[in-house]
């Protein structure tokens, strides 16, 4: 939201704040039920900071090494913070990514979820899990395909034990979203999972309206990724 990126993030995180409110109780919704996480991919640690002396506790990070470079330091001040893993996981990187983030919203092949079974036992940690789903069926991008959905849920939580907690999508940018909101909601629904994670800067009050109960911001709060 263009406008957006002449405040800082502390005056955008109000106004972000305030549209979820307004959106969810346009659809009956407690505002309540929208997290909101603050993607802070590119954005240095005190930029991180300010969002957090505003209140807001809950990140998405697209890499797991650029979050290792900010965000213990941040969890080790305020142990109630909570980092989503947002980007693609490499089977490389389940060791560390398991050990940092508190949710991870990726899981989107058979060969991740063996291995962050593997971890999770490990370690004796569990992150929660989405599966990402590929509403589009875009060749480029990560997710499971929608016809393949309940079969890989079914596979993570039956075969592997993953505590998968909801789906998360990214449609494609040039396609109506409301058509791949709906979509991924009803693949939560009927495989009995209450998280929902989709809904960007441009799109997440549209996604509110279809059930989001998670909403992965950047842009409205920091500004242009380029502005830093």
């Amino acid at each position: 939201m263009p406008d957006d990126a002449a405040f800082t993030p502390v005056d955008n995180l109000a106004r972000v704040r305030a549209r979820i409110a307004a959106a969810a109780s346009a659809g009956s919704r407690d505002p309540g039920s929208v997290t909101l996480v603050a993607v802070s991919k590119t954005h240095g640690a005190d930029r991180v900071a300010a969002l957090i002396g505003a209140g807001q506790r809950v990140f998405g990070e697209n890499r797991v090494q650029e979050a290792e470079a900010k965000f213990p330091a941040l969890k080790a001040m305020h142990a109630d913070l909570e980092l989503h893993l947002i980007g693609p996981l490499q089977t490389n990187k389940v060791r560390d990514a398991v050990g940092l983030f508190d949710v991870i919203e990726s899981v989107d092949r058979p060969k991740l979820a063996a291995e962050l079974a593997k971890e999770m036992a490990r370690q004796n940690r569990r992150p929660a899990c989405f599966v990402q789903v590929n509403t589009g069926e875009e060749p480029q991008k990560a997710g499971v395909l929608p016809a393949e959905a309940d079969a890989f849920i079914r596979t993570c939580i039956d075969t592997h034990g993953l505590p998968v907690v909801g789906v998360m999508c990214i449609p494609p940018q040039d396609e109506e979203p409301a058509l791949h909101f709906a979509l991924l909601r009803k693949i939560a629904e009927r495989n009995g999972l209450a998280r929902v994670s989709m809904g960007m800067s441009a799109d997440y009050e549209t996604a509110i309206r279809f059930g989001a109960t998670h909403v992965r911001v950047g842009t409205a709060l920091f500004g242009d990724r380029s502005k830093g």
